[in-house]
């Protein structure tokens, strides 16, 4: 069994972005998933997704406060994920996605990675500024064994959140290496599209964003998001995008067809 999750507050996104990161998920895994989503709009999941409340924490407050300054604003609710006992009969680590990804390959190889710590992929401006921070669009890590990813927060709040500057997936990453239980998950198969698929003009406006080799995992962070990306994007003369044909058949038209059109 792989235990997977995700977590989704608000309505920024909408129930088929988790249906479809599910079926990516079990498309792509080997043997039986166990799909998990924290959230409090279930309207809309497929039937087979396990619905977790999302919690008011007892440091929710403290929490905002602090990402208040930060100009962050709920960037830290996906702590709440690694509450220990959250899934009491939760066996195993758990493979945690944001929903703003499209899954493209195999992800045996990413459960399977350094076993034992938090794994997540290192971001692609932080190594560039020489930091060492992890990216949060994909993340394995186990409740019973990090629990302190929780804990360390609930219990000083405000200066956690200060010293991560209001990013998540920096008091993540840190604090894991701080405790020495921290990898890195392999790059080639964790990709950007804006940083790996995107082509460089004058190349973009003649090719379609590409594919990489190895990709098992495409995470659009920031802009563009999936849907417009399918259709072609114009951010700017440098940043453009074609209609990208491999991106519609791994995130709707292969979801359509694994849970029907319905629920994707």
């Amino acid at each position: 069994m792989v235990n997977v999750i995700c977590i989704k507050w608000g309505t920024l996104f909408g129930p088929e972005y988790v249906n479809r990161l599910y079926s990516g998920a079990r498309r792509n895994l080997t043997g039986p998933v166990r799909f998990f989503c924290m959230t409090e709009h279930a309207e809309g999941l497929h039937p087979d997704v396990e619905v977790l409340p999302l919690p008011v924490e007892p440091f929710l407050a403290e929490m905002d406060a602090a990402l208040a300054v930060a100009n962050r604003q709920g960037a830290m609710r996906k702590v709440s994920l690694f509450r220990p006992g959250l899934i009491p009969d939760l066996e195993g680590p758990l493979l945690g996605f944001d929903l703003d990804v499209v899954i493209t390959g195999s992800l045996d190889e990413i459960v399977a990675h350094a076993p034992g710590k938090v794994a997540m992929r290192a971001d692609w401006l932080e190594a560039r500024r020489g930091r060492k921070t992890g990216h949060g669009s994909v993340f394995r890590y186990d409740p019973a064994e990090h629990g302190w990813l929780y804990d360390t927060l609930a219990a000083d709040a405000g200066p956690q959140v200060a010293k991560a500057r209001g990013s998540e997936q920096r008091y993540t990453s840190t604090l894991a290496q701080e405790r020495g239980a921290f990898a890195y998950l392999p790059g080639d198969q964790v990709v950007s599209f804006k940083h790996g698929c995107v082509r460089m003009p004058p190349a973009c406006y003649f090719a379609p964003p590409r594919l990489p080799e190895n990709a098992r995992v495409v995470c659009f962070h920031g802009k563009p998001k999936m849907e417009d990306a399918i259709d072609g994007f114009h951010q700017s003369w440098w940043r453009h995008g074609l209609a990208c044909d491999w991106l519609k058949e791994h995130w709707v038209t292969r979801a359509a067809q694994d849970l029907g059109p319905d629920w994707a």
